[in-house]
């Protein structure tokens, strides 16, 4: 399946070049399919119509417009096509795609947006650590850094984790109560704020070391 979900204003969308490529027909018959019931597809919700710059290298060409879909209009536009197998094909392909993406929502909303606010609360709790020692480094720093930590942990870059495998984000999600836990540990018994935040720091590199490869096929320190 080459289907891949994207993210648009917190709305799961696929790019209409996808499904023109799937389907096997010209992109630009399919955005004008969509441009001739542009009214039918709005009452299925807003459609988001995007520029793509021409590729890197490329000699002259024009941009070309292409509409982000969600599911409705995705499956909708699919039914303006005539019946084959290989539409019948894609239609799966669309709720296997789609399904993903709310199984990642759900795991954001159930797991991951409330352990990462409990692993900030307690950061905060190591800025207020290193400002009683003199420290003059923003609080804001210090989350920056957490969070950079834990990305560089599990083998992610900044601004990679919203695009993350259903696998990728469970395992983020257990390396941030990780760090949390070591993070609270280490305060408790008195450390620094260094010392604090290199434990945390170690005990998540360690944990994704050994956990890492079992959940997600291999390591991703």
């Amino acid at each position: 399946m080459n289907l891949q979900v994207t993210t648009f204003r917190g709305e799961a969308r696929i790019d209409s070049r996808l499904i023109a490529l799937e389907l096997g027909n010209n992109h630009k018959s399919t955005i004008e399919l969509i441009e001739r019931y542009q009214d039918r597809f709005h009452r299925l919700g807003v459609v988001p119509f995007q520029t793509a710059k021409p590729p890197a290298g490329s000699a002259g060409g024009r941009p070309e417009r292409f509409a982000l879909l969600n599911e409705d209009q995705s499956y909708y536009l699919l039914a303006l096509s005539r019946n084959s197998d290989r539409v019948a094909d894609l239609k799966l392909d669309l709720v296997l795609a789609f399904r993903e993406a709310r199984n990642k929502d759900a795991v954001n909303d159930l797991q991951y947006l409330p352990l990462y606010r409990e692993m900030h609360d307690e950061v905060k709790h190591l800025a207020q650590r290193a400002e009683e020692r003199g420290s003059t480094t923003p609080e804001r720093i210090f989350h920056v850094n957490a969070n950079r930590a834990i990305n560089s942990a599990i083998g992610i870059a900044s601004g990679e984790r919203a695009d993350l495998t259903l696998e990728q984000r469970l395992l983020l999600t257990t390396v941030q109560a990780v760090f949390k836990n070591k993070l609270s540990e280490s305060l408790e018994a008195g450390d620094g704020h260094r010392e604090a935040a290199k434990k945390a720091k170690d005990a998540a590199v360690e944990f994704v070391k050994h956990a890492g490869a079992l959940l997600i096929g291999k390591s991703a320190a």
